[in-house]
Order: structure tokens, then C-alpha cells, then sequence
């Protein structure tokens, strides 16, 4: 069961948060289950928790491929590991290893990869990834969570644990908009639709959700009907929901806080040239390298705001 409750306001939970005490959960509770870090323990909120659990969670620090070698080797062994750094870490740093001994060997490990994007802020560019989701959406039979608030963070971590094959999970440290009722179960592979519209329909994930619902408002009152979804599940995309909803509104625009080039933006494209072509634009960042900034000056910067999601939507419905 889900519920939405989306009213514009922040979750008054971290995300850091959320993520720290559900990995505590799941490693508690499941014997199989093992946590790894790299050396950040702090910014996953897992510490205090690991520093009491020294068995269950393995500091590898500033060592992220040895990291991901370790987590295989666990997978070898029957075990279920959860990796965690910052998302240029668990992306590029460690594709290799992942692609091999994780995909291509048939391992199962839960990536967790967070400050993605614009999130990342003052960490600057050598720390922005824009590209993950690129990188991981070219790897065979891998699943992509672009996680939408804290409650949905924490259901698919919980589905992650049980479901095979490398999931890569990207989410910010800090707050995002809150979406969803707190104990709502969102299931991997299914969007879930926010807003109802007649006119255009906007795709978005991650931190752009609250983007796409605050222009689909604006527009109303220019009397623009915009639907919004949520396809927190990137990988696999839920290629029906999309395809109905073009058919229905005949505009798409995505919206996503990373490059437009082989992220949620291609795989909806993809859908829509098989099924349903339409009149489609996104919100996603150019062909550009990340920059050190606070985050709202990043969105600004980079065209990812509800400003730019409503510009798009009218370009795209003076194309239908």
C-alpha cells in the first residue's frame, strides 16, 4: 500500500538518516545481509551503529574498488552486501569491478551511491556525478533507483536486499520533498502516478519530482493540465505506465538530476520510438561537468528547476 501526501514541504527527516537506521534494520534482522563503506560511515549514518556491530560492518575505507572486490567475494560466499560511498565512487571509481565481478558473475550486490548530482554542492565537480546513471543503465540486467523522499529510500532498500543481480541506488544525504505517506511500499519497476493531467505528461525522478509538482501547479493556473510521474525505478523502466500516459496526453517531458545522455531521458525515448512516438523534451543537465556551488544555485545553473520544467512543457506542447 502506498498514499501520497505530497504538499510541498520538505521531509523533516535527512535522508542520511533513513538510510543509516534501514541498514542497521535489514543487517539485524538478516543474518545473510553484510554492510560495507568507504570510509564513510558518517555520511551514510551508520557509525555509532557499525562501531557496535564491527562484524556485520566493514570500513574498507578510501578503497572503493577493493571495496566492491570484497563485496563479490561475499556474494561468492552466499552473503547479501550493501556498499556504500559517494556516488562518483560507486560509479566511476568502481565500474569495472562492478561490471565483472558483479554483473557479468552473476553477483548480487546492493550499490548505494549518495550526494548524486547537484546534491553533492560544495563538494564540487570531481564529486558531482552526473554520468552514474549512464554507466549503470549500459549493464546488463542491473536495476537504477533514483530514490523519490525518505519512505521510498527505505522500501526499496528492503526489496534490494532480496532481489538478485547488481541494484544501484543513488539518494541525497540530505532532505528531499516528502511524496509518500511514511510505511507506504513502493514496488521496484512500477511508476506510480502523482498528478493527474490531460495535456502533457512530466517523467521525473530523485530531488526533480518536487521540480515537475510545483510547475504542474504553476501551469494550472495557466490552464495547462500536467501529469506527473514517478519513475523512481529508472532501470527497468515501467514501459506500459509510459506508454500510456503519452498516448493519453500526447507531450512527455523528463525531468532528472543527472546527464540527459543514457540516463531516465534515453530509456523513455526508447519507449516512445517503439510504441508511441510523441513530442518529447527533457530537464536534465547538457554535456557539461559538474562545479562547486550550494545546491539551489547548482539547480539553477544547470536548468533544474520547476521554472525550467514549465519552459519545457510548453515547448513541447507547441509541437503536438
Amino acid at each position: 500500500m502506498k498514499q501520497i501526501v505530497y504538499n510541498g514541504e520538505m521531509d523533516p527527516r535527512l535522508c542520511k538518516d533513513v538510510l543509516g537506521a534501514t541498514i542497521a534494520d535489514i543487517v539485524d534482522n538478516d543474518p545473510d545481509a553484510i554492510f560495507l563503506d568507504a570510509d564513510l560511515m558518517g555520511c551514510s549514518g551508520t557509525l555509532k551503529w557499525a562501531q557496535a556491530n564491527p562484524t556485520r560492518a566493514i570500513d574498507c575505507g578510501i578503497a572503493e574498488a577493493n571495496m566492491a572486490g570484497v563485496a563479490a567475494g561475499l556474494a561468492v560466499a552466499g552473503f547479501k552486501p550493501i556498499i556504500h560511498s559517494f556516488g562518483t565512487f560507486t560509479s566511476r571509481r568502481i565500474y569495472d569491478q562492478i561490471f565483472l565481478s558483479g554483473g557479468y558473475a552473476k553477483n548480487s550486490i546492493t550499490v548505494i551511491g549518495t550526494d548524486p548530482g547537484v546534491t553533492a554542492a560544495m563538494n564540487g565537480g570531481t564529486h558531482m556525478p552526473f554520468e552514474d546513471v549512464a554507466l549503470y543503465n549500459v549493464l546488463p540486467e542491473a536495476t537504477i533507483i533514483d530514490a523519490s523522499d525518505p519512505t521510498c529510500l527505505e522500501s526499496v532498500l528492503r526489496q534490494c536486499n532480496g532481489r538478485k543481480g547488481v541494484k544501484y541506488i543513488r539518494v541525497g544525504r540530505k532532505q528531499l520533498a516528502r511524496i509518500y505517506a511514511d510505511g507506504s511500499e513502493l514496488e521496484i519497476g512500477k511508476a506510480v502516478t502523482l498528478r493527474e493531467g490531460t495535456d502533457a505528461v512530466v517523467f521525473a525522478a530523485g530531488l526533480m519530482l518536487h521540480e515537475a509538482l510545483q510547475a504542474a501547479a504553476a501551469l494550472e493556473k495557466e490552464g495547462i493540465s500536467v501529469a506527473v510521474v514517478d519513475c523512481f525505478t529508472i532501470k527497468p523502466l515501467d514501459a506500459d505506465a509510459v506508454e500510456a500516459w503519452a498516448k493519453k496526453t500526447g507531450a512527455v517531458v523528463v525531468a532528472e538530476n543527472a546527464n540527459r545522455h543514457g540516463g531516465l531521458y534515453c530509456n523513455v525515448l526508447e519507449v516512445l520510438a517503439e510504441r508511441c512516438p510523441v513530442p518529447a523534451a527533457c530537464v536534465a543537465v547538457e554535456d557539461e561537468f559538474g562545479e562547486v556551488g550550494k545546491q539551489d544555485y547548482l539547480q539553477k545553473r544547470f536548468g533544474l528547476t520547476a521554472d525550467h520544467v514549465a519552459q519545457q512543457v510548453k515547448a513541447v506542447l507547441a509541437r503536438k
